[in-house]
């Protein structure tokens, strides 16, 4: 008997299809006017010798019974709302997790976006270079320090992974003649690993080559970016500094956005943040891409990404952008793509 009950028991809820059908067998078996119930009633009219190995039977039926049933609503909670919205169309639809942009995807778009409505081009370029385009066609001569192996990953056959997107600028400059106007962002390799530096990070440059093209246009436009980027009110300066690859070079610096200049802690009390370095293209480089720098002049500069992301969403470390933290990311979610706030 205790046998044709456990199959009759598996059978009815394996065919139960909606959470009402699995409750309403719960109360036929398990209910105080159950099966189970009543078949523990009869124990009182067995004689005593028999009335042990029933009852541990009966047992063994109550516990599968509350075993199964548990299962099958467990079973059911857990299944996708589309396969219940069957039988109950009032249910909720399946909501699916959305993904969002990653910041470092946010800022270099949003950079993107800038100069392409100024009618720059977007190129890009191997991350594997030659010394040539790496350093070399840069005016970075063998004997600079930038050479060294604490800053630049070298191959064993002699190439390197680019320690700036600079290639770019000269390759398109050897297949096309100016005007130019473009922007190189990509991925960078240096040695170099704290909370501020990492050894991948994203850079951004920019290259403007014509006749006539002087260092007013480039003041003019890294500060429209910056009002861009930060906000309306903010003014810029630029610092004498030196790169191999420009001359006259600077260090530019954005007001800070958070005490307007009057100091605080982000700013270290100057009022300032570094945020990039620029300049006039030097006449060794046009020279070593065959251009006459008598008759063309032009202007760069190499902002990273990560330090634009980091000062603008308050990231105090860059190594939070590489751990794929989902808790980290998911703080992105509401910020627009188009506007980035």
């Amino acid at each position: 008997m205790h046998a044709e009950l456990e199959s009759r028991l598996r059978q009815e809820i394996t065919a139960a299809q909606t959470k009402d059908e699995v409750l309403r067998l719960k109360g036929q078996w398990l209910g105080r006017q159950g099966e189970i119930q009543n078949l523990m009633q009869g124990i009182r009219e067995m004689p005593s010798e028999e009335r042990k190995e029933f009852g541990q039977k009966v047992n063994h039926l109550k516990n599968l019974a509350e075993e199964l049933i548990g299962a099958r609503l467990n079973e059911m909670d857990s299944a996708p709302q589309a396969i219940r919205a069957e039988d109950d169309p009032t249910l909720p639809g399946i909501q699916h997790n959305q993904g969002n942009l990653h910041p470092l995807t946010l800022i270099t778009r949003r950079i993107c976006q800038f100069f392409e409505k100024r009618g720059f081009a977007v190129e890009s370029g191997p991350e594997v270079e030659t010394q040539f385009y790496n350093f070399e066609a840069l005016n970075v001569p063998e004997y600079h320090p930038a050479r060294d192996e604490q800053d630049t990953f070298w191959l064993p056959d002699g190439r390197v992974l680019r320690t700036q997107t600079s290639g770019i600028q000269i390759r398109t400059m050897e297949k096309r003649k100016p005007p130019l106007r473009i922007i190189a962002p990509g991925k960078v390799f240096r040695c170099d690993h704290d909370a501020t530096h990492s050894p991948v990070f994203h850079q951004i440059e920019g290259l403007m080559v014509d006749e006539h093209i002087h260092f007013g246009h480039l003041k003019q436009i890294l500060k429209e970016l910056m009002q861009e980027l930060f906000g309306k009110d903010r003014e810029v300066r630029f610092r004498p500094s030196f790169f191999p690859f420009t001359e006259p070079s600077a260090e530019m610096d954005v007001s800070c956005y958070v005490c307007n200049g009057s100091g605080c802690r982000l700013c270290k009390q100057t009022g300032w943040i570094e945020i990039l370095g620029c300049g006039m293209v030097d006449p060794n480089v046009f020279l070593a891409v065959g251009l006459d720098s008598e008759v063309y002049t032009g202007w760069a500069f190499g902002i990273g990404v990560e330090r634009i992301a980091m000062n603008l969403y308050g990231v105090p470390d860059i190594r939070l952008f590489f751990e794929n933290d989902i808790r980290f990311l998911k703080q992105f979610r509401s910020i627009n793509p188009t506007t980035g706030r």
